[in-house]
């Protein structure tokens, strides 16, 4: 079995842990909250074995990559930015990007912002939607209250703690409440309550994670804590300021979209019409792929579908002149 291996990497005068297999040119794999670079673990060994360097970064705030202490380190700029930087640091002029959660939007801004850099883009979970004519928090705000999650999240330390207090069973809650077989849950914190009663205090993991998967993920967020995380939901009204010259921007390199079905993120939107959406903003759109029965872990709950949609997607795509054969 292809072996992954993990080293750091000096990128932008920064520290990045990565994990990485293969040879071959450049795919990154970027995952979201709460995840590592561990995440990837599946797609890492199927691509590598399909003739590319798949490498899968622990982003800025978790894991072994460096953590700054300021929020405001954690915009858009500063995430793509990384990104940026590692393409380099790994010797490549372009890469495949793929990313999951927040690693998508990270993923689809970053092919909005350097295309040149970007040969294909692929989300999961997360579409790809041109920033809004209003600021997000305010707009939450009216739609959800003041208890809506992503708003519970912008008070500092409140979600920190609740989540520290026992990392294991956090995370056993946090996967297996958002997966496929979860029921559907609300996203407005109850009062008197926490962020975490918004999903059963006894679940049962999922079969796509063991025992052992958390374990490591555990071992991770025990030893960094979740405050790098929960930084990246501290900036989304720094990050409509700052994107404010991308207004009505679209992706234009090729993509990708795949999302399960049961995904909280798209719960309850007309599937059609999310991809007449999605074409309209990403023209090179290549599909839109609903997973049947896939929660939200869409990498992990999948992981053979998603690989393999992967390769197919990059496979597809026409090679360049300023793609290398990139050696770890």
């Amino acid at each position: 079995m292809t072996e992954i291996t993990h080293r750091g990497v000096r990128a932008a005068g920064r520290r990045v842990h990565i994990a990485e297999a293969g040879r071959g040119p450049l795919v990154l794999l970027l995952h979201g909250f709460p995840e590592t670079s561990y995440s990837w673990r599946s797609q890492l060994t199927a691509l590598a074995e399909a003739g590319y360097h798949a490498v899968a970064p622990d982003m800025r705030g978790y894991g072994r990559t460096e953590r700054p202490a300021d929020v405001g380190e954690y915009t858009i700029h500063h995430l793509v930015g990384d990104v940026v930087a590692l393409i380099g640091a790994l010797g490549a002029d372009q890469a495949v990007v793929a990313g999951h959660d927040w690693g998508a939007q990270v993923a689809w801004h970053t092919a909005l912002m350097r295309p040149d850099l970007v040969r294909g883009v692929v989300g999961l979970s997360i579409p790809y939607r041109p920033r809004p004519g209003l600021p997000p928090l305010p707009a939450m705000r009216r739609a959800y209250g003041d208890r809506f999650y992503m708003l519970w999240f912008q008070q500092p330390c409140i979600a920190d703690r609740e989540l520290t207090r026992d990392v294991s069973g956090s995370l056993r809650r946090l996967f297996a409440g958002t997966s496929g077989t979860a029921p559907a849950f609300e996203v407005v914190v109850p009062e008197g309550g926490g962020f975490l009663d918004l999903y059963p205090a006894d679940a049962e993991l999922p079969e796509w994670l063991t025992e052992d998967d958390l374990t490591v993920y555990a071992r991770e967020f025990t030893e960094t804590g979740f405050t790098g995380g929960l930084n990246w939901y501290r900036n989304l009204g720094a990050n409509w300021e700052l994107t404010a010259p991308l207004n009505r921007a679209k992706v234009t390199v090729p993509a990708l979209y795949i999302a399960g079905d049961h995904d909280f993120v798209i719960r309850g939107l007309d599937h059609e019409r999310l991809d007449s959406e999605l074409r309209r903003a990403v023209p090179e759109l290549r599909e839109t792929r609903l997973l049947p029965g896939c929660g939200h872990w869409t990498q992990q709950e999948r992981p053979a579908e998603v690989s393999a949609a992967l390769i197919n997607f990059i496979q597809s795509l026409r090679p360049t002149s300023t793609t290398k054969e990139v050696h770890p």
